[in-house]
């Protein structure tokens, strides 16, 4: 299941790509109109600065802005970024050890494929299509 820290990352980074020509937008303003706690919304900023999704300014006239143009901007990155894997199994993350039922799991390439059919279709959508 994807968190609200997930779905906040993608609202904040549309909302910012709807603006593009406004420059850089307050998060104050963002946090209103979405709806969405400032102090919620300083916690996902930081990780989306990092990445190189947004930009910021301090100061009178600053705030934030995309930094990348919205048709670079995927879906399943930014989730995985966010969220970290989005196995929908534990077996299937990144850091899992071997799992020590994977020869005889019936169920393991029903999970494999869900697993790969998920970030296949959230990698197909970008900000551009969301807009």
């Amino acid at each position: 299941m994807i968190s609200t820290r997930g779905r906040y990352a993608l609202r904040v980074l549309l909302e910012l790509a709807e603006h593009r020509q406004r420059g850089y937008i307050p998060m104050k303003e963002t946090a209103e109109r979405q709806g969405i706690s400032l102090k919620y919304l300083e916690r996902i900023v930081p990780c989306l600065v990092k990445a190189g999704y947004i930009e910021g300014v301090h100061g009178k006239g600053g705030g934030y802005r995309l930094k990348k143009l919205p048709e670079e901007c995927r879906v399943g990155d930014i989730l995985r970024l966010t969220e970290g894997d989005l196995a929908p199994v534990s077996c299937l993350c990144g850091d899992a050890g071997p799992c020590e039922r994977e020869k005889v799991c019936r169920t393991r390439p029903m999970w494999t494929k869900l697993y790969c059919l998920m970030n296949e279709f959230l990698d197909g959508i970008t900000l551009k299509d969301l807009l």
